[in-house]
């Protein structure tokens, strides 16, 4: 496939083994910063789905990584039924090659190689800088946007005290896993709570939590409640096994984890209309966060029913 843009020449090429590394050349180049080596191979190889590397690199004459798209398929089950969807992820241009139409050329590729894999539902999360592009350049629709539920512990956050002096961070890394062995729940998959409240939403077996790895995920108990969360300068939870009654002694025992780790808010996004995203709205304010974008590629499909929460964001 060939591309044309102000008389720049362009390549553009599925992902695959051997053009992985090209993501983290490319990250490098927008961000300013290094990828983790090997993690985008681990985050693209979706092949517990049936399908992987599902997205497109554009390349220079020089043979140099200038933009990236990508989605990762998933299972979604609604209306008691499993279908292979994918989540829009990864969207990456260089800063010199920007407003050149890549963008929607790569998204119209793998759009194109979704049908033929048979997904039949695409989802994403975009910033506000990419959502107009998906909206009103790719025909997206717009059902939801999460919120995001924000609790202060008022803790004194050691973030800073540590980025000043990286001997620490080995330190805080061991005292960090020593508090956490103590809070680990014996089980390591989470049903989707969603799907308990008769939504539709992504469905979680083993094969997807042995995916799943690839991110520095864990499962806790709190009180009785079981949590999946994510922990770096906040505490991020994915989602919960929680009864209502029991939710405040489960937020109780959160915030004294926090405590102990240094750490000043928990997060947790979550579709409206799902019952953990009524029990914290209860009790805590929130503010929009992502909006939740469908695009349908196969039967007619009650998109509006599908719900998420933190854990179903890619960066989670």
């Amino acid at each position: 496939m060939n591309s044309n843009h102000s008389s720049i020449h362009y390549i553009v090429e599925r992902l695959n083994t051997e053009n992985l590394t090209d993501i983290e050349q490319l990250y490098a180049a927008v961000y300013g910063k290094q990828a983790i080596p090997g993690f985008f191979a681990k985050k693209y190889d979706t092949a517990f789905t049936g399908v992987k590397y599902t997205g497109f690199i554009a390349y220079n004459s020089q043979r140099q990584p200038m933009a990236f798209y990508a989605v990762i398929p998933c299972f979604v089950k609604s209306d008691n039924k499993i279908i292979l969807a994918a989540q829009s992820a990864d969207t990456m241009t260089h800063p010199d090659h920007r407003n050149k139409g890549l963008f929607v050329e790569l998204a119209l590729t793998t759009f194109q190689l979704c049908r033929d894999l048979k997904i039949q539902l695409l989802f994403g999360f975009p910033n506000q800088n990419s959502l107009p592009g998906f909206v009103n350049k790719l025909g997206w629709r717009i059902t939801d946007t999460m919120d995001c539920f924000i609790i202060h512990t008022d803790n004194f956050s050691w973030k800073g005290i540590i980025g000043k002096f990286p001997v620490l961070k080995n330190l805080y890394t061991s005292y960090q896993e020593g508090i956490l062995n103590k809070y680990v729940a014996k089980q390591n998959r989470l049903d989707n709570s969603v799907l308990n409240d008769g939504c539709g939403g992504v469905y979680r077996d083993e094969y997807y939590f042995n995916y799943k790895t690839y991110s520095n995920t864990k499962f806790i108990k709190a009180g009785t409640s079981t949590l999946w969360v994510k922990i770096n300068s906040i505490l991020l939870i994915g989602d919960i096994a929680v009864q209502p009654d029991d939710f405040d002694d489960m937020i109780y025992e959160l915030k004294k984890l926090a405590g102990k780790l240094g750490i000043k808010q928990i997060h947790f996004h979550a579709s409206p209309g799902t019952s953990l995203h009524s029990l914290f709205a209860m009790r805590f304010n929130s503010i929009p966060s992502f909006p939740v974008i469908f695009k349908v590629l196969g039967e007619d499909l009650r998109i509006d029913k599908i719900k998420f929460t933190s854990a179903d964001i890619d960066t989670f």
